[in-house]
């Protein structure tokens, strides 16, 4: 008998000593930056139920037919490995009565990942995934909130040429009709297409936007676009995202033909990766969007929601790659940022953007319009200062400073409101 050789299994891998430090920085960078916008750790378990993920990214997607590792436990229930996060944290969301909290409820998780996809380089069978969810608001301020923590996330790691991609996918109004189109498209141009594809046309064509073979990336180059046919509730929805990210100075570029694999996407869907000098591009290191269909989907409530994959491994692998180096620190939050309106809020997305690239703790509720709910969570809080920005500030760029413990307000000119705020800290 010959002798058996113990090695690894094909597409796992060990995390050795020596790659720790990697794993711990990106570790700590995530739970920073879910921290200081106000998410809470959740941790679901790494085996559900496979319809929990077969219902949410329909039976047609690559997850369910190809990826998904799932067997029949001895009492014959079909259970699967997670291949991803957002189902099993949605799940826990609704089983837990989530729904009963104040909403938005902001979740994050990491861990382990499974799919039984062939092994390349940076796509492993098991990998490490950080889930960063928020159910329970519609405002495309969370779609522009979540694509900004993700980008803050690899470039808080020393990723330099990172590039956003986003695109809408449009909503259950919308998209029936574009599926109509894109479908007699892709019947005029069948024989160019995959076999995999040409099942697709049948099921699903959206999926087929989605293939990465050469032959049908051509034929998918002449395709009809959905953002020139998105009902008026996603187009007005997918401006305001892209107003967010134009105020946020984010580098993103269009992609009429992204469309991510899953079906619970609607709306905004996104991209994340990067560009190495020589322009070569990486796989996705984070991608996302909203799902404002899946709480539902799953047996709950109508809850609109909004969420990003983080690929731990494949940054990782990046960052080893490029021998990126260590850094780090935290504070007790003292300041909270209250808007009013829409334009304010806006400018005050970026506004929260410089307090995080001076390192100053900030709390914010962007989701909440009322200045008393916003000052009730505040003085819940604890913090010493409230900054106020309302329509008129944002007109004449000022700010209103708000002592909570005297009640005093004072005005601050919007470009010096920053270091003011620092030498207020530093003085304590």
């Amino acid at each position: 008998m010959s002798k058996l050789k113990l090695q690894s299994l094909s597409g796992m891998r060990d995390i050795l000593p020596a790659d720790q430090v990697y794993l711990k920085r990106i570790q700590k960078s995530v739970e920073s930056t879910t921290q200081y916008y106000g998410f809470q750790r959740i941790d679901v378990p790494i085996l559900e139920y496979a319809e929990v993920f077969a219902k949410g990214a329909g039976d047609t997607s690559d997850i369910v037919e190809k990826e998904m590792y799932s067997f029949r436990t001895k009492g014959q229930d079909l259970v699967a490995l997670r291949p991803e996060f957002t189902p099993g944290i949605v799940r826990s969301y609704i089983e837990n009565g989530m729904y009963n909290l104040p909403q938005p409820v902001k979740l994050w998780s990491s861990g382990p990942c499974f799919r039984h996809d062939r092994p390349q380089k940076g796509r492993y069978r098991q990998f490490l995934q950080a889930s960063l969810e928020v159910l329970g608001d519609k405002s495309p301020s969370i779609d522009g909130q979540i694509i900004q923590m993700s980008f803050d996330i690899l470039k808080d790691l020393g990723l330099k040429n990172i590039n956003i991609e986003v695109n809408s996918i449009g909503d259950a109004e919308c998209r029936p009709y574009f599926k109509k189109i894109l479908t007699s498209y892709f019947r005029s141009k069948k024989s160019a297409l995959c076999a995999d594809c040409q099942r697709r046309l049948k099921e699903n064509p959206l999926r087929i936007l989605d293939c990465k073979e050469e032959k049908c990336q051509q034929v998918k180059s002449g395709a009809p676009q959905i953002i020139d046919h998105l009902c008026e509730t996603c187009h007005a929805h997918f401006k305001q995202v892209l107003e967010f990210l134009d105020e946020l100075e984010l580098p993103y570029t269009l992609n009429p033909y992204l469309v991510r694999g899953l079906d619970y996407y609607t709306k905004t869907v996104f991209e994340i990766s990067e560009k190495s000098e020589a322009g070569v591009q990486y796989g996705a290191l984070a991608s996302g969007g909203r799902y404002d269909n899946l709480v539902k989907i799953l047996g709950g409530r109508e809850t609109p929601a909004c969420g990003v994959g983080i690929g731990i491994s494949r940054i990782m692998e990046l960052m080893m790659e490029k021998e990126i180096k260590v850094e780090k620190k935290e504070e007790k939050i003292q300041i909270f940022l209250a808007q009013l309106g829409q334009s304010a809020k806006r400018k005050s997305l970026k506004l929260f953007e410089e307090f995080r690239s001076a390192k100053i703790p900030m709390a914010e509720s962007f989701s909440k319009d009322s200045l008393r709910t916003q000052l009730n969570t505040a003085n819940k809080m604890g913090v010493k200062w409230v900054l106020i920005f309302g329509q008129r500030e944002a007109l004449e760029d000022f700010i209103t400073l708000r002592n909570m413990e005297t009640g005093v307000q004072e005005e601050i000119k919007l470009d010096k409101v920053v270091e003011e705020m620092r030498e207020r800290i530093n003085k304590k």
